[in-house]
């Protein structure tokens, strides 16, 4: 069997670069993409010279404001983000139709075998940047090796502009030598349980058993074990099944009134309700997140046996979920709702009525 030749390419600070790319002001100087500091969002992608200070994706915009108060702080425009991410799709489509995205600014490709005939898949890697430097004057780094793991996480290695490739008879060498933080999977919780185990890096973990990893994180414990020998047989899969459509809104300041949260919540099913006719779809399980002031989350969930498409009856299951979380007793600074268990090419279901 040959060996696969994955790459996974991550544009270099996506968003940040986007802005700086159309607003030559922005050059040079540290942007944050998120809104206002003075607002209750979250940063989306902070350009390199606002990363210098400390701020970095998912951190409050007022935090960030604290690190870097000279930063230019500019709301996402995601249509334009979105034609860009097209643009660079079309590239990829040059070499394979095996193009696996997790999001607007990175894909998996395997080129093992590929359009160009080309077997290096380094070569096909240094010219998808060139090409897509000339398409939209800007960065990207990827990660080249015989799974997906190795190449994700190879990615980020030689940021930015950079390619790392991992050749199959140095992926243990490079897997013990990780630090347990930068495994792929791996989040804030799961490095301090690991460490915790005395787990700080590849190594450390390639030791454990495989019942002991289960015992200790679950179904988890099981990927664990296999990426710390080197394992993934995970395909890129072209058609990534999407397992939810949602929608949620933070508010700039707390809502305390119920009835407020029942407008704000009409408006999240209308948004939801579009993207399900976007995309042809329905779902059977309903779930209302609620983020209270202190940025604790409830989420409660029901599951329909009909299903679900339409506002009215996204806002009346939302509202009959809500009851059932301290809204209205706690003040809350955020409400989502999001569909789950889809389903494809189904008729629209019919209301619901609750009474409500």
């Amino acid at each position: 069997m040959a060996i696969r030749k994955i790459i996974h390419i991550d544009m270099d600070a996506f968003y940040a670069s986007v802005e700086q790319r159309d607003f030559p002001d922005y050059r040079g100087k540290p942007v944050i993409v998120g809104g206002s500091p003075q607002s209750r969002g979250v940063v989306c992608t902070a350009s390199y010279e606002a990363r210098k200070f400390g701020v970095h994706s998912a951190m409050p915009t007022s935090q960030a404001y604290r690190l870097c108060p000279d930063g230019i702080f500019v709301n996402p425009r995601f249509d334009v983000y979105q034609e860009v991410s097209r643009q660079i799709r079309e590239i990829f489509e040059h070499y394979t139709d095996l193009i696996e995205p997790l999001s607007l600014d990175e894909a998996y490709l395997d080129v093992t075998e590929n359009k160009m005939d080309n077997p290096s898949a380094t070569r096909i890697a240094y010219e998808i940047q060139r090409k897509v430097f000339e398409a939209t004057q800007l960065t990207c780094s990827a990660g080249i090796a015989s799974n997906k793991f190795l190449a994700k996480t190879a990615s980020g290695f030689k940021k930015p502009s950079g390619i790392t490739v991992i050749t199959p008879d140095k992926a243990l060498d490079f897997i013990y030598q990780l630090p347990i933080g930068k495994f792929y999977g791996v989040g804030d919780a799961t490095e301090k349980r690991m460490k915790e185990l005395g787990i700080l890096n590849g190594a450390d973990l390639a030791k454990q058993s495989e019942h002991d990893l289960v015992q200790h994180f679950g179904k988890a414990g099981l990927y664990y074990f296999k990426i710390a020998q080197g394992i993934d047989d995970r395909e890129v899969k072209p058609d990534r099944i999407r397992k939810s459509v949602g929608a949620e809104n933070t508010y700039a300041a707390d809502i305390n009134d119920i009835s407020v949260m029942h407008d704000k919540l009409i408006e999240v099913a209308e948004t939801v309700e579009k993207r399900l006719q976007r995309i042809e779809t329905a779902g059977r399980t309903v779930t209302l997140k609620v983020r209270y002031s202190n940025f604790e989350i409830a989420s409660r969930s029901i599951t329909m046996t009909h299903d679900v498409n339409t506002s009215r009856e996204l806002y009346d299951l939302a509202l009959a979920l809500l009851p059932q979380t301290e809204a209205g007793i706690r003040p809350v600074r955020l409400l989502g709702i999001t569909v789950s268990n889809l389903t494809l090419g189904r008729e629209e279901s019919p209301q619901l009525n609750l009474g409500l």
